[in-house]
């Protein structure tokens, strides 16, 4: 057994299950990569670690500063993750309806939380993070949905893992996007090893790539108020728009049928890849990701569909 000296060590290499208990066509594989597997918990540990270390060796922010964010939960919980580590602050702006859970991470990893107006969204979130880092000497704000060393931590990262798990036997590639860093990076990696690869693309009821208007939806952590510069439509094939309803029955039915505790976003993530292996034919290998699991929404009552 390997010894290692911090837990940030344990970021990335997440086990890649192949899922043999939904009803798909003889010969089709899903295959799910299990992000919740992160230290912190989530797929965002990636990006946590990739943007502390930027903003260090950049010089925008010196040893001794503050961190700060605009986020929901699990990229709070990457960075004082990774914030700890190298001795720095971090303060979060977190819109009022998320995930109490997350936030109670964040806290016990050192992190200040600032909530901003459920009604603000996202956006809401990132202008008081903007707003703050003027305010606040030594301080730095990461900005994920702008920021392009989110797109490259999947690129750089989880693309190859999931290349070489399947030695680069793979048909079609499922995720969600809520910043849209996760799908942009692993969907250009994977069209560069082969163009052939299709990407899809999974928004919750709310969200804005099909053209829809934004609104409220329970399903957390995916669904964009706006497109990020480093996304465009090269990145994806097809788009997925999935109900709350059947979002939050794939998140039952993965515990019931497979053992895996998955968050909502992840289960809008299976519905679509179930949806794909539906059409594929035999020898079709479908990749999805579950970015975090159900026990940071226990008090979003997961299991009974969402609120």
């Amino acid at each position: 057994m390997t010894v290692i000296t911090d837990i940030t060590e344990l970021i990335g290499n997440t086990p890649l299950l192949r899922l043999k208990n939904f009803d798909v066509p003889e010969g089709v594989a899903v295959y799910a990569k299990l992000e919740m597997m992160n230290p912190g918990g989530s797929i965002k540990d990636r990006l946590g670690d990739m943007l502390i270390r930027d903003a260090l060796d950049s010089g925008k922010v010196n040893p001794g500063g503050v961190i700060i964010e605009a986020t929901a939960g699990n990229t709070g919980i990457g960075l004082a993750l990774s914030a700890r580590k190298y001795g720095l602050k971090a303060i979060f702006c977190v819109p009022e309806h998320f995930s109490t859970e997350k936030q109670q991470i964040m806290q016990a990893l050192g992190a200040s939380i600032i909530h901003t107006p459920r009604q603000d969204g996202m956006q809401g979130a990132i202008q008081k993070a903007v707003q703050l880092e003027t305010e606040i000497e030594n301080s730095y704000c990461v900005l994920q949905f702008k920021n392009r060393v989110n797109p490259s931590t999947y690129y750089k990262t989880l693309g190859p893992e999931i290349w070489e798990a399947l030695d680069g036997n793979i048909h079609t590639f499922v995720a969600g996007a809520g910043s849209g860093g996760t799908f942009a990076g692993v969907a250009s990696f994977l069209k560069e090893k082969n163009p052939a690869v299709k990407t899809v693309i999974v928004e919750p009821e709310g969200s804005i790539l099909n053209g829809g208007e934004p609104h409220a939806h329970k399903t957390e952590g995916i669904g964009m108020e706006f497109i990020p510069n480093y996304m465009n439509e090269s990145h994806f094939d097809e788009i997925y728009t999935v109900t709350d309803e059947n979002a939050f029955r794939l998140v039952k039915e993965a515990a019931e049928k497979e053992g895996l505790l998955i968050g909502s976003s992840s289960g809008a993530a299976l519905y679509a890849a179930l949806e794909e292996a539906k059409k594929a034919s035999a020898g079709t290998n479908i990749v999805t990701v579950f970015p975090d699991s159900s026990d940071r929404y226990i008090s979003k009552q997961i299991y009974e569909g969402g609120i």
